[in-house]
């Protein structure tokens, strides 16, 4: 099982009371590979080096637990020695400071996904709380080649919906969209078009389904019912070979002390400017917050009448697929 967005700052694991019971939980999770966001939504050039420093000194500490990937040899591996793999990733651009030369350095770090922007404009695009006014920049195209050039992953999670559409046309290689929903299910700037949908699909991309607030009104917290109607019209719009999950949920079940956290975040993301519409509730689905929550997922499936195979494309597969077309250079 392959989740395409959690653990932001993986590293941080070492710091945490509890790190036994973690990784013990995370092994029974049946989780064989996990995209790891580092250098937050905003962080500069050196903040980023020390969480990537971070992230390898937990994969040094602990390697009967994981196996950083550097290409695609490394998601099979970890499956076959039952460890997770953990992708390298940004979501923000501010650690390349509108440099395209840094794209190379950090691929050179093993950093194997980037996006053209967060939530708001950088010198690469538009995010998606931009307005649907601009798209992908001069510079940003250039950021597009090199991705190609080297074997990056150019995930559009982030971006707005003429950005998001700018990079499935630009890029040689199949684009990603590692964790977001559908805007036809629910209206919502994170979510996407059923146009851009339907182009990734077409380019051979892959769109991971998140377990965000995003999903529905902000009146309530979203269930696995809501997840599963973003899912199912993911599916029918995209196809089988073209959908998996990125969850950018909370793995282990909050406790009180821990949900205040997360509100107390949520709180300064709004002063940043940088927070969603709906960002008022915790990031998990109540009714599936447990680690196994993708053999949940894949329960659902199996209910609504898609057979193993499907669930087994969904649950990995496809992204384990595109990721490979991708990094090959």
């Amino acid at each position: 099982m392959l989740d395409a967005n959690n653990f932001a700052s993986i590293g941080e694991l070492l710091d945490e009371s509890g790190l036994a019971h973690k990784l013990h939980a995370m092994r029974a999770s049946g989780m064989t590979a996990v995209k790891s966001t580092l250098g937050g939504a905003q962080d500069d050039f050196d903040a980023t080096v020390a969480d990537i420093a971070a992230a390898q000194a937990l994969f040094d500490r602990y390697p009967d637990r994981f196996i950083k990937v550097t290409g695609p040899a490394d998601l099979d591996q970890a499956k076959a020695k039952r460890r997770i793999a953990v992708i390298q990733s940004f979501e923000a651009v501010t650690m390349l400071d509108g440099k395209i030369e840094r794209i190379e350095l950090f691929r050179e770090l093993d950093v194997l996904v980037m996006q053209l922007s967060y939530n708001r404009r950088s010198p690469f695009g538009c995010g998606c709380l931009d307005g649907d006014g601009d798209g992908v920049t001069p510079l940003g195209r250039k950021a597009i080649a090199k991705m190609n050039e080297i074997g990056v992953a150019l995930d559009l999670s982030h971006a707005n919906t003429p950005t998001t559409s700018d990079g499935i046309r630009l890029s040689s290689r199949p684009a990603v969209i590692t964790h977001a929903g559908c805007r036809a299910v629910f209206e919502h700037p994170r979510n996407k078009t059923d146009r851009d949908m339907r182009a990734l699909a077409e380019k051979g991309g892959v769109m991971g389904i998140y377990m965000l607030p995003y999903l529905t009104p902000d009146t309530r917290q979203p269930m696995l019912a809501d997840y599963m109607r973003h899912m199912l019209h993911a599916l029918k719009v995209c196809g089988e070979d073209h959908v998996g999950i990125g969850t950018d949920s909370l793995f282990f079940p909050p406790d009180a002390k821990e949900l205040h956290e997360v509100a107390k975040l949520e709180a300064w993301r709004r002063k940043q400017g940088i927070a969603a519409p709906g960002e008022n509730r915790p990031p998990y689905l109540p009714d599936v917050n447990t680690p196994r929550k993708l053999a949940y997922v894949a329960d659902a499936l199996l209910r609504h009448g898609y057979g193993e195979r499907v669930v087994d494309k969904v649950l990995g597969q496809n992204f384990r697929r595109v990721f490979g077309e991708i990094w090959a250079v």
